[in-house]
């Protein structure tokens, strides 16, 4: 699929997601060149929630320009596969050498307000990020490493403590979403719980319980 059918087909879990996937859209409509941070006013990005394999913590990294502990990510620049260029920025901004996808698609979207700023010496005026980020795991054991000149710190945070840590009260509505939906993913994958669900539907009996709960989580976040 191209990025626009990616994003077309990506099931909104709220309204914010559905309203920013209709401006997306209008901007693939309207603009030329999406791929490149030489549109002035809006271009793609991809981003990360980089999780551990107990699912309680995320990899934050300390970004030098907002000096703001975030998720990890970059600009398409000419890259259509935004999922490659996610995985390229996470491995370069935090030194991981091996991270495994836990969604195959878009994991979540937004449109992001992008304040002016100075970046290498060059005044970058405001415009928005047409964002969309991929969900991984990675070993928390691994080894971790700044990437010089972008950030000054790697760490994983406790998954509650995500908003805290990152002190950005503008990313708490993203970062809060990140965390649910990686919550409901986590619970609808459990072996526990799948077994549960599989053997009221053998059985017949409680249907408004598990297989209920889990069937509707998996609408709510993954379609």
């Amino acid at each position: 699929m191209d990025l626009r059918q990616l994003i077309e087909t990506y099931r909104p879990c709220n309204e914010a997601e559905a309203r920013d996937r209709e401006l997306m859209l209008y901007a693939l409509d309207h603009f030329p060149d999406l791929l490149s941070r030489e549109n002035p006013v809006c271009h793609f990005t991809a981003s990360n929630w980089i999780t551990n394999a107990g699912r309680d913590r995320i990899l934050l990294v300390h970004h030098n320009i907002y000096r703001h502990w975030a998720w990890t990510g970059g600009h398409a620049d000419g890259d259509p596969d935004l999922r490659a260029v996610a995985l390229r920025e996470a491995m370069e901004e935090t030194g991981l050498t091996e991270l495994r996808p836990l969604c195959e698609g878009i994991f979540s979207l937004q449109v992001l307000d992008v304040d002016h700023h100075i970046k290498r010496g060059q005044y970058v005026a405001s415009h928005l990020h047409l964002d969309c980020c991929y969900l991984w795991e990675a070993d928390e054991t691994a080894p971790l490493r700044a990437r010089d000149g972008e950030n000054t710190g790697v760490q994983w945070v406790p998954i509650d403590e995500v908003l805290a840590v990152a002190n950005e009260p503008v990313m708490d509505i993203v970062y809060g979403k990140l965390n649910e939906k990686l919550k409901a993913l986590s619970i609808v994958t459990t072996d526990a719980a799948i077994t549960e669900a599989e053997e009221e539907m053998a059985s017949g009996k409680k249907p408004e319980n598990a297989r209920t709960a889990l069937a509707a989580l998996r609408r709510k976040y993954f379609g």
